[in-house]
Protein backbone atom coordinates (compact mmCIF):
# COMPACT_ATOMS: atom_id res chain seq x y z
CA UNK A 1 0.00 0.00 0.00
CA UNK A 2 1.49 3.24 -1.17
CA UNK A 3 1.64 6.39 1.35
CA UNK A 4 -0.45 9.35 0.07
CA UNK A 5 1.33 12.42 -1.40
CA UNK A 6 0.37 14.26 1.69
CA UNK A 7 2.05 12.08 4.00
CA UNK A 8 5.07 11.85 1.73
CA UNK A 9 4.91 15.83 1.57
CA UNK A 10 5.01 16.15 5.27
CA UNK A 11 7.77 13.53 6.29
CA UNK A 12 9.88 15.62 3.47
CA UNK A 13 9.05 18.82 5.64
CA UNK A 14 9.74 17.12 9.17
CA UNK A 15 12.95 15.81 7.58
CA UNK A 16 14.09 19.14 6.50
CA UNK A 17 12.98 20.83 9.63
CA UNK A 18 15.30 17.78 11.75
CA UNK A 19 18.30 18.95 9.37
CA UNK A 20 17.73 22.88 9.61
CA UNK A 21 17.55 22.13 13.72
CA UNK A 22 20.72 20.02 13.33
CA UNK A 23 22.54 22.31 11.42
CA UNK A 24 21.49 25.20 13.84
CA UNK A 25 22.75 23.10 17.04
CA UNK A 26 25.86 21.54 15.75
CA UNK A 27 27.35 24.91 14.68
CA UNK A 28 26.31 26.70 17.94
CA UNK A 29 27.58 24.06 19.67
CA UNK A 30 30.99 24.37 17.82
CA UNK A 31 31.09 28.18 18.40
CA UNK A 32 30.56 27.95 22.20
CA UNK A 33 32.91 24.82 23.29
CA UNK A 34 35.57 25.84 20.81
CA UNK A 35 38.39 27.97 22.63
CA UNK A 36 40.52 28.88 19.49
CA UNK A 37 38.32 29.84 17.13
CA UNK A 38 39.59 30.78 13.43
CA UNK A 39 37.78 31.37 10.54
CA UNK A 40 39.25 27.72 8.82
CA UNK A 41 37.93 25.83 11.52
CA UNK A 42 34.64 27.75 10.84
CA UNK A 43 34.56 27.20 7.36
CA UNK A 44 35.57 23.66 7.89
CA UNK A 45 32.47 23.45 10.13
CA UNK A 46 29.87 24.93 8.01
CA UNK A 47 31.12 22.54 5.02
CA UNK A 48 30.91 19.34 6.90
CA UNK A 49 27.42 20.24 8.58
CA UNK A 50 26.28 21.48 4.82
CA UNK A 51 26.78 17.86 3.73
CA UNK A 52 23.81 16.76 5.32
CA UNK A 53 21.70 19.81 4.78
CA UNK A 54 22.54 19.95 0.89
CA UNK A 55 20.92 16.05 0.20
CA UNK A 56 17.62 17.30 1.79
CA UNK A 57 15.51 19.19 -0.88
CA UNK A 58 14.69 22.66 1.02
CA UNK A 59 11.23 23.42 1.38
CA UNK A 60 8.76 26.52 2.21
CA UNK A 61 7.96 26.84 6.03
CA UNK A 62 5.23 29.64 6.86
CA UNK A 63 5.52 28.93 10.88
CA UNK A 64 7.14 31.70 12.14
CA UNK A 65 9.49 30.24 14.24
CA UNK A 66 10.84 27.95 11.40
CA UNK A 67 10.69 30.76 9.05
CA UNK A 68 13.37 32.59 11.80
CA UNK A 69 15.44 29.01 11.96
CA UNK A 70 15.62 29.11 8.29
CA UNK A 71 17.29 32.43 8.12
CA UNK A 72 19.14 31.98 10.95
CA UNK A 73 21.05 29.20 9.24
CA UNK A 74 21.26 30.80 6.04
CA UNK A 75 22.96 33.60 7.88
CA UNK A 76 25.13 30.88 9.17
CA UNK A 77 26.25 29.64 5.83
CA UNK A 78 26.74 33.37 4.54
CA UNK A 79 29.77 33.43 6.62
CA UNK A 80 31.40 30.86 5.57
CA UNK A 81 33.86 32.28 3.56
CA UNK A 82 33.47 35.87 5.41
CA UNK A 83 36.45 38.12 6.45
CA UNK A 84 34.72 39.75 8.94
CA UNK A 85 36.52 38.94 12.68
CA UNK A 86 35.60 35.59 14.36
CA UNK A 87 34.59 37.26 17.25
CA UNK A 88 31.96 39.44 15.64
CA UNK A 89 30.70 36.40 13.87
CA UNK A 90 30.62 34.48 16.95
CA UNK A 91 28.60 37.31 18.69
CA UNK A 92 26.12 37.88 16.19
CA UNK A 93 25.36 34.34 15.14
CA UNK A 94 24.98 33.48 19.56
CA UNK A 95 23.03 36.61 19.87
CA UNK A 96 20.57 35.97 16.82
CA UNK A 97 20.55 32.13 18.41
CA UNK A 98 19.44 33.34 21.54
CA UNK A 99 16.88 35.58 20.14
CA UNK A 100 15.23 32.57 18.30
CA UNK A 101 15.34 30.75 21.52
CA UNK A 102 13.86 33.85 23.24
CA UNK A 103 10.79 34.05 20.80
CA UNK A 104 10.41 29.55 20.77
CA UNK A 105 10.09 30.06 24.98
CA UNK A 106 7.51 33.30 24.97
CA UNK A 107 5.09 31.36 23.35
CA UNK A 108 5.82 28.03 25.50
CA UNK A 109 5.66 29.52 29.31
CA UNK A 110 2.70 32.47 30.24
CA UNK A 111 3.82 33.34 33.68
CA UNK A 112 0.47 33.86 35.23
CA UNK A 113 1.19 34.82 38.78
CA UNK A 114 0.79 38.76 38.82
CA UNK A 115 -2.13 38.87 37.53
CA UNK A 116 -5.13 39.37 40.22
CA UNK A 117 -7.72 37.17 38.05
CA UNK A 118 -6.08 33.99 38.95
CA UNK A 119 -7.38 34.58 42.99
CA UNK A 120 -10.90 36.48 42.36
CA UNK A 121 -12.63 33.05 43.02
CA UNK A 122 -11.25 32.94 46.25
CA UNK A 123 -12.67 35.84 47.77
Amino acid sequence: MAASQKAIDNANRLRYIRALERFHKGMISYLMNTEELTHKGLNKKITNSLKLLNRIEEIDLYKGELKDLQTLVKKMISYKDSEEDIDNIKNELLHASNQLDKSKNAKRYKKDKHTNSKFDDWE
